[in-house]
């Protein structure tokens, strides 16, 4: 008689999953965000724009996931500003790289808030929600993972 085994725990196989999570929902937020812009506009067409540089930007949060792990017990504020410091981080870093590229999407040169035309101070508040979005995706998603070991082992 055959019997499943419980799926073998396998980090690449993880990261990758987590990094296709984050990379896909950063590029809807992203596309729901500029849309909401067009309706500041008044452009009821609701137009909202990304570019496939972004994926892999947003697929790095990903990498936060030891992060989230250690910090699940600390204050929200502090979690919520220790992502948000973090995304700004990679978020001047790789806009810096692709500007000197000349492949950067974005140019926050018009905000009186922007660093460097990388960043823009005034997104802080949807870097802080943003990065709890992740925490509480990749959270979910190992829970889930674990909960379907523990049931696989259970129920042979």
């Amino acid at each position: 008689m055959f019997r499943h085994e419980s799926p073998v725990h396998n980090p690449v196989k993880n990261f990758i999953h987590n990094f296709l999570l984050c990379g896909l929902t950063g590029w809807c937020l992203e596309i729901t965000f500029t849309a909401m812009s067009s309706l500041r506009r008044r452009n009821l067409r609701l137009t909202g724009t990304t570019s496939l540089w972004m994926f892999p930007i947003y697929g790095c949060a990903a990498l936060l996931h030891p992060l989230f792990k250690l910090m699940h017990k600390r204050p929200l504020f502090m979690r919520g500003l220790t992502y948000m410091t973090l995304i700004f981080s990679v978020e001047f870093l790789s806009g810096r790289f692709l500007r000197k590229r000349e492949l950067c999407p974005w140019d926050y040169a018009r905000s009186r808030y922007n660093i460097g035309r990388v960043i823009r101070l005034d997104y802080a508040p949807f870097w802080f929600s943003a990065g709890l979005l992740f925490e509480h995706m990749l959270c979910r998603t190992q829970l889930q993972d674990e909960t379907h070991q523990i049931s696989s082992r259970t129920n042979p």
